[in-house]
Order: structure tokens, then C-alpha cells, then sequence
């Protein structure tokens, strides 16, 4: 029993990963145009956070953490909250973390951003599986 449980807990871990990858690559793709096109880092950051995390709701709900949906009625609209303020705090974690290494150690900004990226996604799959599904 308890092997199935970690394996399917590494099955979720890899479902989130994958669709966590989707979410980056709208992310940095969003970014890196608004970084081009002359925005600053700090609202460049939060509009492509924003449009991978309206990503990563839509399919984390329907791939990653279905199973533990299944059979709860009216979860919705408290998932989204929960989402909503978790992927604030996330937010607010990236972006103090991108000025930290971006203005205070001088780190270049795309290598920061995957930097960044490696510790808002533990931040975030721990958050989404413990409290937002």
C-alpha cells in the first residue's frame, strides 16, 4: 500500500512537472518578449507569471490533481481561491527573488529567471498538493 501511494504521488509529481513545463515555456516565452519589447523586469514578471498560472489551473484541475477531485462537489470556486492566493505568494517570491539576484548579486536576468523558476516550482507543487486540490 504504501508503495502504490509513492508511486502514485511520483506519478502526480511527474504530471504537475510536465504541465509545469507548458506553464514555463508560456511563461519565459511572455517574458522574454516583454523584456525585448523594453518592460521592466517586475511587471514583465507578473503578466507572464499571470499567463502561465491561468495555464497551470486549467490543466493541473484536469490532468494532475483530478483523482483527488473526483467526488467533491462545490471544491471549485475554493480551488481557484486557494490557487489564486498561493500563485500570489509565488509570485511575490519570484519577484523579490529575481531583484534579488538580478540587482543585488548581478546575475543576468534569463539565468536568474531559471533560477527562480527551480525554487517557485517546489514552492508551488507542494502548495497546490497540500492545500489547493
Amino acid at each position: 500500500m504504501k508503495n502504490k501511494k509513492l508511486n502514485a504521488g511520483f506519478i502526480q509529481f511527474l504530471k504537475f512537472n510536465a504541465v509545469g513545463l507548458l506553464n514555463t515555456l508560456i511563461d519565459f516565452a511572455v517574458f522574454t518578449l516583454l523584456h525585448s519589447l523594453g518592460l521592466m523586469n517586475a511587471p514583465a514578471q507578473v503578466i507572464s507569471y499571470s499567463a502561465g498560472t491561468a495555464n497551470s489551473f486549467f490543466w493541473n484541475k484536469k490532468v494532475t490533481f483530478r483523482d483527488r477531485d473526483a467526488g467533491k462537489s462545490g471544491s471549485d470556486r475554493l480551488q481557484l481561491v486557494r490557487f489564486i492566493i498561493l500563485n500570489l505568494a509565488v509570485l511575490g517570491i519570484s519577484v523579490l527573488l529575481m531583484h534579488m539576484l538580478t540587482v543585488s548579486f548581478g546575475i543576468q536576468v534569463l539565468f536568474a529567471k531559471v533560477l527562480v523558476t527551480g525554487v517557485t516550482v517546489i514552492i508551488n507543487f507542494i502548495g497546490s498538493r497540500m492545500w489547493v486540490f
